[in-house]
């Protein structure tokens, strides 16, 4: 880390004395378009809950980890209990998730990257591959198929015609390097880039490294339509070193989970993660004429999964294969525009795993060989109604089908069974009035179904759960949303209320496998807020530009119904998710491409069981950045960046153990700690 900072200061010293270019104008509020799903709308004007995060506010964090860029949305919570180990709420509880991501749905540009059994494998990701986010809060599922949380949609970024690479370092034996090139020609444009990324960790046995490709590939065959191919490959692995109890988190919180008289502890089994995965998907778009467009996308993927745990080793080979269609027709005279999607989407996945015997990071003897197969369909239709540029009305619904087979080998042998799931409606009513060019209100009514994911209905008990059943509720909310014409400030308030049915929560056995079961419900009350504001804009003096963000989540999240054995758990608080969160944000931009940018996170207490017993504590994080972008040497654009993450030097838990057996619920975040880089651009 040492001779990383004096690579950099010796550039700084070299860059300084170079010839600086003058920085781009301000990034301004301007008036910001959401895509929806091929459906562009201003953001002012959207009916939906929806967060944007755009490239500047990703370029301001740290570029390892997409923890803080998530956090930084209002209802959103990402958790990384050891590097590479991603967990993803949107507006509820991490109960379904481990490890991983359930329950929501995520696009990379047209293409999704969930899989028909449930499953998202968003760590695959460097970075770097992030253009822009669209987070939609909710069950705003009539045209992402069937899930209760989400969905969020990936912009690759957009062909710049440069050739670029970075390089980064910091505490814990972090190192990031990445290089891209793209380039648009009259007809054809492709970028190609990749990435590597590995650390050492904080603790012990949580050591990562990732190799990652990915390369977009678009040719305008007409004036009418245009094909795209997207393909990434990606190697990740990663330590897990497992949860520690209260006691041991006060003894060494680097360590990890030790071994007892009767199992032995991470570093023993060599408990880890390694995924290889590759992803293509080819796309279609079609304007027939000036009313009707067709969207085609075909889309694949292939993953080779271990995982040597404390209890057993897993092997997993899983291929996906599917697709996704529409077709619109649009119509606009000068007071009344409206539109009509309608469109499927169709996929299965097929997974064979094998567990074995855990010999110290060595498969042994087999003991259970299961083949699944799952598969999601779902039909969706939209209609939008635009009457005077000022009211927009959305009707929306899909139909989503849903079922798994399954085929065991060993112990037993059980022939092929099935399992379908009824046909679920899934229907939508929202609306949005502007009622100035700064103001629009907004209201939605929607419901949300969620069928259990291939890796809840085949956990790491080993046993096939027949028994649960899918979740779903209804949606209320209303929203505010305000941006002047000058841009300078925007602010956006949601408050909903969500009551869902046979909510899916995990349980562990004394031996840390894991089972899950359906609760009897939960009532999900929030409220969501959200603004930006530029205190100084273009000022043109030493201080050229100053930019204020804040979000505000408020979660009054209780059990209801929930009855387990003797326990009653109606009336808690639901597990994992924190009352309060608070992330604050000041972009500092001076002259010469200077700038400097501060963040605060504060997180209330965190129940880590469903009992409310046990909590996490409260906590602050305050992270800097600070840089020169754009100095200049000939024809190359530079820019060197250094930062520092948890400056107060909190003791906190990035990630908790829910549920944990045997108090085994935390795993300790790194205290202070740095890191400084360098870009480059011809």
């Amino acid at each position: 880390m040492k001779s990383a900072l004096t690579f950099i200061l010796l550039l700084s010293t070299v860059f300084v004395k170079a010839q600086t270019v003058k920085s781009d104008s301000l990034n301004k509020l301007n008036d910001v378009v959401i895509k929806g799903y091929y459906n562009a709308v201003p953001i002012l004007r959207s009916v939906s809950a929806v967060s944007l995060v755009d490239s500047n506010s990703i370029r301001n964090q740290q570029s390892s980890s997409p923890v803080s860029i998530f956090n930084t949305v209002p209802g959103v919570r990402m958790e990384e209990r050891s590097p590479g180990s991603y967990r993803l709420s949107l507006r509820g509880s991490l109960l379904r998730s481990p490890f991983g991501i359930r329950n929501i749905k995520i696009y990379v540009d047209d293409f999704p990257l969930t899989d028909a059994g449930g499953n998202t494998y968003l760590n695959l990701l460097d970075v770097a591959s992030l253009g822009s986010l669209e987070i939609y809060k909710g069950p705003d599922a009539s045209i992402y198929g069937a899930n209760t949380g989400g969905a969020i949609l990936i912009n690759t970024p957009d062909n710049q015609n440069e050739i670029g690479a970075s390089v980064s370092g910091g505490s814990y034996g972090l190192f990031h390097q990445t290089a891209n090139i793209s380039k648009t020609f009259k007809n054809y444009s492709f970028s190609v880039a990749q990435g590597y990324q590995r650390s050492d960790g904080y603790r012990q046995n949580s050591a990562l490294e990732r190799k990652y490709f990915q390369t977009t590939q678009q040719w305008n065959y007409n004036a009418s339509g245009f094909l795209k191919a997207f393909i990434f490959y990606s190697d990740l692995g990663y330590e897990t070193p497992g949860g520690l109890t209260a006691v041991q988190l006060e003894q060494n919180p680097k360590l990890a989970r030790p071994a007892t008289p009767t199992i032995p502890g991470a570093i023993t089994q060599q408990a880890a993660i390694y995924n290889k995965t590759i992803f293509g998907g080819l796309s279609n778009t079609y304007q027939i004429n000036k009313n009707f467009r067709h969207v085609f996308a075909l889309f694949t993927s292939y993953t080779d999964f271990k995982n040597p745990f404390i209890t057993n080793y897993e092997k997993r080979y899983e291929s996906t294969l599917g697709f996704r269609t529409f077709l619109e027709f649009a119509q606009r005279n000068e007071s009344f525009k409206w539109n009509v999607q309608g469109g499927i989407e169709s996929s299965g996945t097929k997974t064979q795993v094998k567990n074995y015997n855990n010999n110290a990071g060595t498969p042994s003897a087999l003991m259970a060989y299961d083949d699944l197969r799952a598969n999601q369909d779902f039909a969706f239709l939209r209609f939008n109604f635009d009457i005077n540029s000022k009211l927009l009305i959305e009707l929306a619904s899909s139909i989503n089908f849903f079922n798994y087979k399954y085929e065991r080998f060993f112990p037993t042998i059980i022939n092929e069974q099935k399992r379908n799931f009824d046909a679920e409606l899934m229907p939508k009513l929202a609306l949005s009035y502007l009622f100035s060019p700064k103001v629009s209100l907004r209201a939605s009514v929607s419901k949300g179904y969620s069928p259990p994911t291939l890796a809840e209905v085949r956990s790491s008990d080993n046993n096939i759960n027949n028994d649960l059943q899918a979740e779903n509720g209804w949606n209320y909310e209303i929203g505010l949303r305000y941006k002047p014409l000058n841009n300078r400030f925007y602010a956006n308030a949601n408050i909903f209320q969500y009551e869902l049915k046979d909510a899916i929560v995990r349980r562990l056995n004394a031996n840390d496998t894991e089972f899950f079961i359906n609760a009897g419900g939960t009532k999900q009350k929030g409220i969501e807020l959200e603004s930006a504001l530029w205190l100084i804009q273009n000022a043109g003096g030493f201080l050229n530009g100053l930019q204020l963000r804040s979000s505000y989540t408020y979660s009054h999240y209780r059990f209801e119904n929930f009855i387990n054995g003797n326990s009653n758990y109606s009336g808690n608080k639901l597990t994992g998710v924190p009352e309060s969160v608070v992330v604050s944000s000041l972009e500092f931009l001076f002259n010469d491409g200077i700038y400097l940018f501060g963040q605060h996170n504060y997180t209330s207490s965190i129940p880590l069981n469903d009992a409310n017993s046990v909590f996490a504590k409260r906590y602050n994080l305050i992270e800097l950045k600070a840089g020169i972008r754009n100095l200049k040497l000939g024809k190359t654009k530079f820019e060197i960046f250094g930062g520092a993450n948890n400056l107060l030097n909190e003791k906190y838990s990035l990630g908790n153990d829910l549920n944990a057996a045997n108090n085994r619920y935390f795993n300790p975040a790194p205290g202070s700690n740095f890191y400084a880089g360098l870009s480059v651009k011809l």
